[in-house]
């Protein structure tokens, strides 16, 4: 195998800082690593696996040494611009934004559940919205079994989903100071509003859930509605998921089937209070489900309750997933 380098963009920030930590602890065989942000932060050393990186401002030309893999994090704005030059100069990108995710050109992957659309890529492979990546695990292994018919969405999503304005807004627990990322105080509130509301009523974040489920099951007629909550948590979003299918099932055999599927497990003990809980889930790559329940208002339909870290799993875990699969696939 070739000396395999890497870039991260946006190497300063919450997702990118967690980039880095996961890349730590799987220690891929990366030989070198660049780390890009803006003016503001570059300057700044960073330490991978014991060795010290400057972070470099990112421009036009920052991608001409070469990389196989990048991996950005830094807003829309930035991947709109630069992962097309890193794309054209032989790099696969793996982005984090929502820039390239409902492009049809571009796969929209979930390792665990289609990361063979990978391989229809060019150049460019779009990370999942956070709260979509996590529901896609338990709905993929149900979908494939009992086939789903309807989806509800109800998310409880961290402050911290919203960066770290957000979560000064958070800590800002006595409102002397002004809001710098929320329009009403987060702290012992909750906000039914998740980026920037539509013409039909919905906010963006809640059509995100709903298209880009579509798009990763490739299911793009299924029926789904939404409604998503910002809740005063720091980290992990929380997700009451109603699902309604066109067979049959025994709950017993629902509850194996999750259990049977990559980076799930299943939290279900309600004798003894065990379900999946934010303060429990931050820190994990997995995907906690319980409350597991049929809906006794259809005919055949479940309740699910599912939790992840938001930034992990929502975000830098699934990216640097996806790139070492490529890298053990010699992709």
């Amino acid at each position: 195998m070739k000396d395999l380098k890497l870039a991260i963009v946006g190497a300063t920030g919450l997702v990118g800082m967690s980039v880095i930590k996961v890349l730590e602890e799987k220690k891929l065989p990366i030989k070198s690593y660049s780390l890009f942000a803006s003016k503001k932060s570059a300057g700044q050393k960073i330490s991978i696996l014991g060795k010290e990186y400057v972070v470099e401002e990112l421009n036009e030309n920052s991608f001409d040494s070469g990389f196989d893999y990048a991996i950005f994090s830094a807003g829309g704005d930035v991947s709109k611009k630069y992962a097309p030059i890193a794309a054209q100069k032989g790099c696969i990108v793996v982005d984090n934004s929502s820039t390239f995710r409902m492009d049809n050109n571009v796969p929209l992957v979930v390792p665990e559940v289609n990361f063979e659309d990978c391989y229809s890529h060019n150049g460019i492979i779009a990370n999942p919205n956070c709260s979509t990546i996590q529901a896609m695990l338990p709905l993929k292994a149900l979908d494939d079994k009992y086939k789903i018919k309807r989806i509800v969405y109800s998310t409880y999503q961290a402050v911290s989903g919203a960066g770290k304005s957000a979560l000064d807004d958070l800590a800002n627990r006595d409102n002397s100071k002004p809001l710098k990322k929320f329009p009403y105080p987060i702290f012992n509130n909750c906000l039914p509003h998740i980026d920037i509301f539509l013409d039909n009523g919905y906010t963006k974040e809640e059509m995100k859930m709903i298209n880009e489920t579509r798009k990763i099951l490739h299911r793009p007629d299924l029926k789904i509605t939404a409604t998503t909550v910002r809740v005063p948590v720091s980290n992990s979003h929380s997700e009451s998921i109603n699902v309604e299918f066109e067979k049959q099932y025994e709950l017993q055999d629902l509850i194996q089937t999750l259990k049977d599927f990559p980076n799930i497990i299943v939290q279900d003990d309600i004798k003894n209070n065990i379900y999946p809980m934010p303060i429990n889930a931050t820190g994990h790559d997995e995907v906690f489900v319980g409350r597991i329940r049929r809906d006794e208002s259809v005919e055949s339909g479940v309740n699910l309750w599912v939790v992840a870290d938001n930034i992990r799993k929502g975000a830098a875990s699934n990216a640097v997933q996806i790139i070492e699969k490529l890298i053990n696939e010699n992709y």
